[in-house]
Protein backbone atom coordinates (compact mmCIF):
# COMPACT_ATOMS: atom_id res chain seq x y z
CA UNK A 1 0.00 0.00 0.00
CA UNK A 2 1.47 3.29 -0.58
CA UNK A 3 2.98 5.23 2.28
CA UNK A 4 0.49 8.41 1.20
CA UNK A 5 -2.86 6.17 1.64
CA UNK A 6 -1.89 5.43 5.40
CA UNK A 7 -2.59 7.52 9.07
CA UNK A 8 -0.28 7.64 11.89
CA UNK A 9 -2.47 5.70 13.40
CA UNK A 10 -2.32 2.88 10.51
CA UNK A 11 -5.67 2.98 9.09
CA UNK A 12 -6.40 3.08 5.55
CA UNK A 13 -7.71 6.60 4.77
CA UNK A 14 -9.17 5.52 1.16
CA UNK A 15 -12.43 6.96 0.41
CA UNK A 16 -14.62 4.00 0.21
CA UNK A 17 -13.90 3.01 3.77
CA UNK A 18 -16.52 5.96 5.09
CA UNK A 19 -18.81 5.81 2.44
CA UNK A 20 -20.84 3.32 4.02
CA UNK A 21 -20.91 5.47 7.79
CA UNK A 22 -21.50 8.29 5.98
CA UNK A 23 -24.66 6.79 4.45
CA UNK A 24 -25.96 5.50 7.80
CA UNK A 25 -25.88 8.71 9.35
CA UNK A 26 -27.53 10.10 6.61
CA UNK A 27 -30.49 7.42 7.08
CA UNK A 28 -30.59 8.45 10.86
CA UNK A 29 -30.94 12.31 10.26
CA UNK A 30 -33.69 11.36 7.38
CA UNK A 31 -35.28 9.67 10.38
CA UNK A 32 -34.74 12.14 12.81
CA UNK A 33 -35.48 15.33 11.35
CA UNK A 34 -39.26 13.17 9.93
CA UNK A 35 -39.26 12.23 14.06
CA UNK A 36 -38.96 16.18 14.28
CA UNK A 37 -41.82 17.01 12.02
CA UNK A 38 -38.88 19.32 10.03
CA UNK A 39 -39.23 15.98 6.77
CA UNK A 40 -42.49 15.25 5.65
CA UNK A 41 -43.43 11.51 5.51
CA UNK A 42 -43.32 11.25 1.99
CA UNK A 43 -40.01 13.24 1.71
CA UNK A 44 -38.22 10.63 3.77
CA UNK A 45 -39.64 7.95 2.52
CA UNK A 46 -38.22 8.51 -0.60
CA UNK A 47 -34.80 9.70 0.80
CA UNK A 48 -34.38 7.13 2.87
CA UNK A 49 -34.72 4.01 -0.14
CA UNK A 50 -32.77 6.41 -1.90
CA UNK A 51 -29.70 6.86 0.17
CA UNK A 52 -29.87 2.72 0.74
CA UNK A 53 -29.97 1.90 -3.59
CA UNK A 54 -26.86 4.45 -3.00
CA UNK A 55 -24.97 2.71 -0.39
CA UNK A 56 -25.64 -0.59 -2.79
CA UNK A 57 -24.25 1.28 -5.93
CA UNK A 58 -21.14 2.32 -4.04
CA UNK A 59 -20.11 -0.74 -2.90
CA UNK A 60 -20.93 -2.65 -6.69
CA UNK A 61 -18.69 -0.50 -8.18
CA UNK A 62 -16.17 0.70 -5.66
CA UNK A 63 -12.48 0.15 -6.15
CA UNK A 64 -10.82 -2.18 -3.54
CA UNK A 65 -7.37 -1.21 -2.59
CA UNK A 66 -4.61 -3.09 -1.27
CA UNK A 67 -5.77 -2.80 1.84
CA UNK A 68 -8.96 -4.80 1.64
CA UNK A 69 -7.20 -7.86 -0.43
CA UNK A 70 -5.37 -9.31 2.66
Amino acid sequence: MQDGMKCESGACKCPHHFMVPLFILLIGVTFLLQALDILSAGWAAIIWPSLLILIGLQKLFSCMCKCCCR
